[in-house]
């Protein structure tokens, strides 16, 4: 039963680690938004959000570091 958060928060980090042009802002907005859904999950299901958070930084972070800006192009990062 605990699978399925962890399920849910590696597809969405996936889906949404499209932004920026390089690998590594798309790594780097890729993490921010799965440590942010990894909290965000972990609260709601009664977890531990700090441990949501490490897990979905990682998963967004790789996700976005393995795609490519033709898969998901987001436009320019605010950092930018």
């Amino acid at each position: 039963m605990r699978r399925t958060p962890i399920t849910l928060l590696a597809l969405a980090a996936l889906g949404l680690a499209g932004c920026g042009y390089s690998t590594g802002d798309r790594a780097v907005s890729g993490g921010l938004i799965g440590a942010g859904t990894g909290a965000g999950v972990a609260a709601l299901t009664g977890g531990n959000a700090g441990t949501g958070a490490l897990i979905g930084g990682g998963v967004g972070a790789v996700g976005g570091a393995v795609t490519s800006g033709r898969d998901v192009n987001l436009g320019r990062p605010v950092w930018r």
